[in-house]
């Protein structure tokens, strides 16, 4: 085999908890539309599917709807404050450091493939000590296309010199459930991130609640020739 076999992971609510800075943003921008911040369970809830979406979501809770042409300055001030914290209180999930560390020695190489645009994501892995561990971190703005459409994960595998045939997706969504499975990608589904539904839902081949459950889920999967 001439290219190491590989882990593709998402990355809010896959690798790092994210929650509490982007909540911590979403009230900050809430509270320039003098209105109250939201709970941290509450709004939990609504983190997932990207900031324009948590900003609405953020609105509709509070009983406020704004126009299309406000969201996007709003959409903008919030992307300017949260890179600006981005790691206050982001964290990488407990057993992160360890899995990359097992897995490292056995051979294995890593990337990141999220819909977060790609220099926070690069930023935020940064101040948490991790990018150097990932041979690419692809965004949403990385190339022409991102998940759901497969083509994404094609050209992170491809960036970070992986093949397909010897690639596992590790995710905590719908979005990284059908975006490895449309390409034959056996993928990992996390049950503690960011998600309307469990996880379990979308068929994904396996399902940890811990990183220390990883690398057996990994050896299940058999992507790499004993």
């Amino acid at each position: 085999m001439n290219c190491p076999p590989l882990l593709v992971f998402d990355l809010d609510g896959t690798l790092v908890d994210t929650a509490g800075d982007l909540i911590g943003t979403l009230n900050h921008i809430l509270a320039d539309e003098h209105l109250p911040p939201l709970p941290f369970e509450m709004a939990r809830s609504m983190v997932g599917a990207g900031a324009r979406a948590l900003i609405e979501r953020g609105l509709s809770a509070a009983g406020r709807s704004v126009s299309p042409a406000r969201l996007e300055e709003m959409f903008l001030a919030f992307l300017a404050r949260y890179e600006a914290h981005i790691a206050d209180e982001s964290r990488a999930f407990p057993g992160v450091e360890a899995a990359l560390n097992r897995f490292e020695a056995a051979g294995w190489a890593f990337a990141v493939c999220t819909n977060k645009f790609e220099h926070p994501s690069f930023h935020l892995l940064t101040e948490l000590g991790l990018a150097a561990r990932f041979r690419a971190i692809c965004g949403q703005n990385t190339f022409q296309f991102c998940k759901p459409d497969p083509r994404a994960l094609l050209a992170t595998i491809a960036r970070a010199g992986g093949d397909p045939q010897h690639t596992i997706m590790v995710g905590d969504s719908k979005t990284d459930i059908v975006t490895a499975q449309a390409v034959h990608v056996p993928v990992i589904a996390v049950d503690f991130g960011y998600t309307d539904q469990h996880v379990a839902e979308f068929a994904p081949d396996r399902v940890i609640s811990h990183f220390d459950e990883l690398w057996d889920a990994v050896q299940s999967l058999a992507v790499v020739p004993a």
